[in-house]
């Protein structure tokens, strides 16, 4: 949520910066016209309830010294019916300028390149040596498939499409893959999380998902509750409402959970393999900061995400996305994109963002600093990574000839020693 009372006073600004992000002036004047006749009912019904105690000293007086006080009483129901009428103004108005604030995105910080598409993001650096193959390199869904450990057709006929069973060495791969980030994250100085995977339409709100994006969610029939699109909710609403002791900042906490979108709008997009499913697999990292060290934090936030492909050893490289590009909430955002050899290209498996005060405010979430003075905490987001998506690049990454993967030497341990998915180890039951 932005501020409105910066608004108000440098509405060019805000229209200016707003704009870069697809917002048309009209809506910052809508806001601005809402605001405006908000005050004026607020300063009317002041007034009135001024006026109103006037009457009643009045109506007191007069039973005190026995006088008629019917004018008086009179004039007092006058008044209340005025301030019951301008009490439904009220909320009327405060319902429409609540629900055109909350659908204003963030402000993009200086350093993001200006673009309403996807093009023209920045490339920060590029990480890794991009492997030659000798050999036509396979999709990840073709050697999953192969090997037996992705199993696509049978999810279908369960759940529908973009959905996926992993089996035997694919399912101790993705949970390889999920210890390992963890077991980093805590190095890094993060807490881990189990949060509730099911969370209240208010929590949604708190981080942004909610009103803009209510369509891309799997929503709990009969009550206002959501299937997490990702741990970005419950670890950000952790602290809802509260004021955080300012030496407990900053906070950095981590959650490994399965992820459910919708992906309304994504048809025809990636429809095979891990790229984009309905239910995945995510570790998320959330930070609260004060808002002097919320830059810095946004480097910190987006190496721990480079860390975890450093060690795995697959390439990628690093860009901050447009203003058209970045998540609702952000003012800047790192995309870690990974290589994927069969799709000759980068694709994306971590989102690293500033959303700075935005979403405290959304969520009321404050510390008080050195002066006593309450200020709105800075709070981020990443992912650490996308599993199903490390997954993906792992088996292209390190695929073989003869349609077996070797397992990169920091998973090893995490596979009980196994180097290497092969056909005859990759499924158990079917080679018995």
């Amino acid at each position: 949520m932005l501020d409105i009372k910066k608004i108000r006073k440098d509405p060019g600004f805000f229209k200016e910066k707003l704009a870069t992000r697809g917002v048309k002036t009209e809506e910052i004047d809508e806001v601005l016209s809402l605001d405006a006749i908000r005050r004026e009912l607020l300063q009317q019904t002041e007034t009135l309830k001024a006026k109103r105690n006037e009457a009643s000293d009045l109506i007191g007086n007069a039973k005190k010294e026995n006088k008629d006080a019917t004018e008086a009483i009179a004039k007092v129901r006058e008044i209340n019916n005025e301030i019951k009428e301008l009490d439904e103004k009220l909320t009327q108005n405060e319902t429409e300028f609540h629900d055109k604030m909350s659908r204003l995105p963030n402000i993009p910080h200086e350093g993001v390149p200006v673009s309403l598409t996807e093009d023209g993001a920045t490339e920060l650096r590029k990480v890794g040596k991009i492997r030659k193959f000798d050999f036509e390199p396979k999709h990840h869904w073709e050697i999953g498939e192969d090997l037996g450990i992705l199993d696509f057709d049978r999810a279908a006929k369960v759940s529908g499409a973009r959905f996926v069973y992993y089996l035997g060495m694919g399912a101790q791969l993705e949970r390889a893959v999920y210890n390992f980030m963890l077991d980093e994250h805590m190095k890094d100085g993060y807490t881990e999380v189990l949060p509730p995977y099911i969370v209240k339409a208010s929590a949604m709100y708190g981080t942004g998902q909610y009103p803009k994006f209510r369509e891309s969610v799997y929503r709990v029939n009969g009550e206002d509750m959501t299937l997490i699109p990702t741990a970005e909710v419950p670890l950000t609403n952790y602290y809802s409402g509260e004021v955080i002791p300012a030496k407990e900042l900053p906070v950095y906490v981590t959650a490994l959970t399965p992820c459910y979108r919708s992906e309304a709008g994504a048809a025809g997009r990636d429809t095979r393999g891990l790229i984009r499913m309905h239910q995945f697999n995510k570790v998320e990292m959330v930070k609260y900061t004060r808002p002097e060290d919320s830059w810095d934090e946004l480097e910190k936030m987006t190496a721990n995400g480079e860390n975890i492909l450093k060690k795995l050893d697959i390439p990628y490289h690093v860009i901050t996305l447009t203003t058209g590009d970045m998540s609702f909430t952000a003012s800047m955002t790192h995309d870690i994109e990974l290589w994927m050899p069969a799709q000759d290209k980068y694709r994306e498996v971590s989102s690293c963002s500033n959303c700075l005060d935005f979403q405290a405010r959304r969520m009321h979430t404050q510390f008080r600093d050195e002066n006593g003075k309450l200020q709105y905490v800075h709070t981020l987001n990443g992912s650490g990574l996308a599993v199903g998506r490390t997954v993906a690049a792992i088996l292209e990454n390190y695929q073989n000839e003869d349609g077996s993967v070797t397992i990169p030497d920091v998973l090893v341990p995490y596979m009980h020693g196994i180097t290497k998915i092969t056909k005859d180890n990759a499924v158990p039951f079917r080679n018995k």
